[in-house]
């Protein structure tokens, strides 16, 4: 079992940045390929970004990239997402999973998931 805790999100105006943290506890974390995820109101659970856990390669959402960077830490047992230049469609409640997803953006691939922190961006 690998339980995760997420923190940093807020409310914030657009253009602002946030550093989202997600600290895992139980089974060894730096064997977990790791992703963020996001969903707003009344929309599905979407793809932001990921970082395998063996070459540390990371993936993001086209909607994302060159503004959201993830990465992670294992010796501190965390990942981050750094996401700058923030925009009112980032509103959401941002998800961290865990586990060895065949494909990186694929929700269900991943076993472990923590309860989500909210961000939003005003306008």
């Amino acid at each position: 079992q690998v339980q995760l805790v997420e923190s940093g999100g807020g409310l914030v105006q657009a253009g602002d940045s946030l550093r989202l943290s997600c600290v895992a506890s139980g089974r060894t974390f730096s064997s977990h390929s790791m992703a963020w995820f996001r969903q707003a109101p009344g929309k599905e659970r979407d793809f932001v970004a990921a970082i395998t856990w063996n070459t540390g390669n990371t993936y993001y959402a086209d909607s994302v990239k060159d503004r959201f960077t993830i990465s992670r830490d294992n010796a501190k047992n965390t990942v981050y997402l750094q996401m700058n230049s923030l925009k009112p469609e980032d509103t959401a409640v941002y998800y961290c999973g865990a586990g060895f997803p065949w494909v990186v953006s694929r929700s269900y691939d991943y076993d472990y998931w923590g309860q989500g922190t909210q961000v939003t961006v005003s306008s």
